[in-house]
């Protein structure tokens, strides 16, 4: 009883006690994600700088030392200049983002930028010089404290005083581009027949489980959504379109229940 005792006062005494939650592997990936190849507009003049220029997570930042190195080694941006993030890396204390390809970086890396993956159709970005930022850089945002979990728009909450993401984002350039009934689809998270799956991963974000199966010589690929007990989604690609989508019911088990027609 009393060894307990004397684990439970240590326990009570260990700094780490009341600290508060760490940052999970899930947070990480969704950081990522929400943040990589993202666009932002430029709202200060942005220096290009070798070493990652120092911005807090209350939304200070030296001022005259960004102008300093801007001084030294010029501007990587300027107000209103349309950026990208190209690179994320996360600390225990700290998330730098590289942008426009970082310090070795410049204007010829995204001049005719394509947004679209998995064989989605491409939206063509800058052909014509509107993001006319002449280098690249990194914004190293320090919290000056272990990282707690926290999601890729408060990140840009944050920043929000240097770059504004709000104006047109990565995703929001892509899906402008698409049909109005595929636009009302991915608002609603509800995938038909016919979208690709870029369109899909919109909708419902990445699958749980693929699998692939080829009859006939014909090639498919199921993407799953959901677990059990709850709703489950399956949706059938044929190359990149969708050609079945079904959903179905799972109980505890491992059993799978067609949904209930109405009488």
């Amino acid at each position: 009883m009393r060894a307990a005792a004397a684990i439970g006062v240590v326990i009570l005494l260990s700094p780490f006690a009341f600290a508060g939650e760490k940052l999970t592997e899930e947070d990480r990936i969704e950081l990522t994600r929400g943040l990589s190849s993202e666009y932002a507009t430029v709202r200060v003049l942005l220096p290009r700088s070798k070493k990652a220029l120092e911005f807090n997570s209350d939304g200070t930042y030296d001022k005259k030392e960004w102008t300093a190195i801007a001084r030294d080694s010029g501007p990587a941006a300027r107000s209103g200049d349309l950026v990208q993030v190209t690179r994320i890396e996360i600390g225990s204390d700290r998330i730098v983002l590289q942008i426009n390809g970082g310090f070795k970086g410049g204007r010829h890396w995204y001049s005719g930028v394509n947004i679209g993956v998995n064989g989605g159709q491409p939206t063509q970005v800058d052909q014509n010089g509107d993001s006319n930022a002449p280098g690249g850089t990194s914004i190293v945002l320090l919290f000056h404290k272990p990282l707690e979990p926290i999601k890729s728009a408060q990140i840009k909450k944050i920043l929000a005083p240097v770059l504004d993401f709000e104006k047109r984002s990565a995703t929001q350039i892509y899906a402008e581009t698409l049909p109005p009934e595929v636009q009302k689809a991915i608002k609603d998270k509800h995938v038909m027949e016919g979208m690709n799956h870029e369109e899909v991963i919109l909708a419902m974000g990445r699958p749980e489980h693929k699998s692939r199966e080829t009859n006939d010589g014909i090639e498919t690929e199921d993407w799953v959504y959901g677990q059990a007990p709850g709703k489950i989604t399956f949706v059938t690609f044929k190359g990149d379109k969708v050609v079945k989508v079904k959903e179905a019911y799972a109980g505890l088990g491992t059993q799978v229940q067609e949904p209930k027609v109405p009488q």
